[in-house]
């Protein structure tokens, strides 16, 4: 499959993997022209993501080589297409997930292109024309500007960053089940995480009891004294657990490495609800008895929501706890993340690239 086609006249630099070592080097590829519903961006910051990660080292086995990653992009317009309506040059935008979607089923007319069978991931994905999508590890991106949203002026960029994944992950499920809008639930959050930390932010902006419940005794000061939790769990303690019991409305499982989801499970009402968001690389051990509450799980968002999302963060002034790195230690960073040696994750600074 080609990987350009004769539309991409582009030249740009960016960073790349080129085989399952997942090792990320300087790499020049080229991008399609600005087309009529298309802007083009000048990228500032990327956040790493984790997925990032299986994809560089090729981990989920659909890694098309060479990728370059990246799908929590900020940065600035710098042409806009004729019919692109309601972005012009100058404009602080950001870039996430998708690059493209049918426009057409059920999903996209709902503003849930997220769930579009023919949903355009913003790298490895394949798009309309035949070619590779690549990402945000990268000086510039072409985007459909319907998959494009505002930055606030009152959000940092480099910090708003992560927003774009890991903030639209933990967002949609609160919204959907209706913990944006109404105060005053038991809220519980598993794993304090990249995914975790914005979690809690969250739960405490919108008015709700937050427990976070964690294997690690020494991130309870860092909950509750930072972040703002209002309990603490340590999921291997049965005392705790037992204590704990039938009491939260609503947990956000944010973890994505093996772990026991029954000890979980009993601390919800009746009628709760746990939604998962991480990605484990196991098929989870769900019992079967006693499923009193409902179990879901979800990826991203859709557009519209995610500027909701980002409008919101602006309101309750949320972002991300990062670590800002230049794009010669994106190596080092993505080290440092398998092992979770991050608070909570890492922002490539590329527009430091260019004074490298």
């Amino acid at each position: 499959m080609a990987a350009t086609t004769p539309n991409h006249t582009v030249t740009v630099s960016g960073w790349a993997a080129h085989d399952t070592s997942g090792k990320i080097s300087p790499y020049t590829f080229k991008r399609r022209e600005n087309g009529v519903n298309d802007v083009t961006i000048k990228i500032l910051y990327c956040g790493i993501c984790h997925t990032d990660l299986h994809y560089a080292k090729d981990e989920w086995g659909i890694t098309k080589y060479p990728v370059v990653p990246g799908h929590e992009i900020i940065g600035v317009v710098t042409k806009t297409g004729s019919d692109v309506k309601g972005f012009k040059e100058g404009d602080r935008v950001g870039v996430g997930c998708m690059a493209a979607s049918c426009l057409e089923c059920e999903h996209c007319k709902t503003d849930q292109e997220n769930y579009c069978d023919k949903m355009v991931l913003i790298y490895n994905g394949v798009f309309w024309d035949g070619s590779i999508t690549y990402g945000g590890y990268s000086k510039l991106i072409i985007a459909d500007y319907r998959y494009v949203v505002h930055i606030p002026e009152s959000l940092p960029m480099d910090a708003a960053a992560p927003l774009l994944c890991a903030g639209i992950t933990v967002f949609t499920p609160l919204k959907d089940h209706d913990l944006v809008a109404t105060p005053g639930k038991k809220i519980g959050v598993v794993g304090l995480g990249g995914l975790g930390h914005l979690a809690v932010k969250f739960g405490k902006a919108f008015g709700h009891h937050v427990t976070v419940i964690s294997t690690s005794p020494s991130k309870e000061a860092e909950a509750k004294q930072r972040l703002g939790a209002d309990d603490f769990i340590i999921s291997s303690n049965p005392k705790q657990l037992q204590d704990a019991k039938r009491s939260l409305d609503f947990i956000l499982d944010t973890v994505s490495g093996d772990h026991p989801l029954l000890p979980i499970l009993e601390l919800l009402k009746v009628n709760g609800t746990l939604f998962l968001v991480g990605a484990p690389d196991k098929p989870l051990q769900l019992p079967a008895f006693p499923l009193i509450f409902a179990v879901k799980g979800g990826i991203i968002g859709g557009i519209k929501e995610t500027q909701e999302m980002l409008d919101l963060c602006a309101k309750y002034n949320i972002t991300s706890d990062i670590e800002v790195i230049t794009p010669d230690k994106i190596n080092e960073a993505i080290d440092r993340l398998a092992r979770n040696d991050v608070r909570y994750r890492f922002v490539i600074d590329i527009g430091a690239a260019s004074s490298e």
